[in-house]
């Protein structure tokens, strides 16, 4: 259980959940809330089908580039960094649409690359080829859980704006980038620990 609830911590602040709901709610601000809840549940969809792809597939690209882990938690977690000064340094969103071209969002951008940002890409390939059978199939339902959760948040995107308001997303964007700085941190350290020993 302590395993589960880990994985899906990691796995949930990896997506940037705050900063995804932020870039949703500016992207679906003239639409209806009818359409925003169409949006929300195709962009879940979306995310759920890419991130399972990656776990279950990605260690097949490392056996075809010949990429060691250790090499990947070095390069994941350099990525993972950018990703979190990023978010601190407050990222600017240049998305914009009219009502009538939402749904072609749901994948590219909204799914791919603002939910599964490299970073994302990478931790998903680490766990893939560290985890076996049973362990990965709780990754993969922590994983699961995770996106749900931040479907969840983007279904009720209306509710959750009146109530906190954009400033206080923005300042919970900022706390995801923190989080994701020290999740960054300890993938360098250990694929460095890995290499040296």
């Amino acid at each position: 259980m302590e395993f589960f609830i880990s994985t899906y911590a990691k796995m949930f602040f990896l997506m940037t959940p705050f900063f995804v709901l932020s870039v949703f709610m500016s992207v679906i601000e003239t639409a209806d809330d009818k359409t925003a809840k169409s949006l929300a549940l195709r962009v879940t969809l979306s995310i759920v089908a890419i991130t399972l792809v990656i776990l279950f597939f990605g260690k097949h690209i490392f056996s075809l580039f010949g990429i060691t882990i250790d090499a990947f938690k070095i390069g994941a977690g350099a990525i993972l960094f950018l990703t979190a000064v990023s978010l601190v340094n407050g990222g600017k969103n240049d998305i914009k649409s009219s009502p009538e071209t939402l749904m072609e969002l749901a994948v590219v951008p909204l799914a791919i690359p603002i939910t599964i940002g490299p970073g994302t890409i990478g931790m998903l390939l680490v766990f893939g080829i560290t985890y076996e059978k049973m362990a990965l199939f709780i990754v993969s339902l922590a994983l699961v859980f995770a996106v749900l959760t931040i479907g969840a948040m983007l279904y009720s995107s209306n509710y959750i704006k009146k109530f906190i308001g954009r400033q206080g997303l923005l300042v919970m964007s900022k706390i995801t980038g923190l989080i994701l700085a020290g999740l960054s941190a300890q993938l360098v350290f250990e694929g460095v620990k890995a290499m040296m020993s």
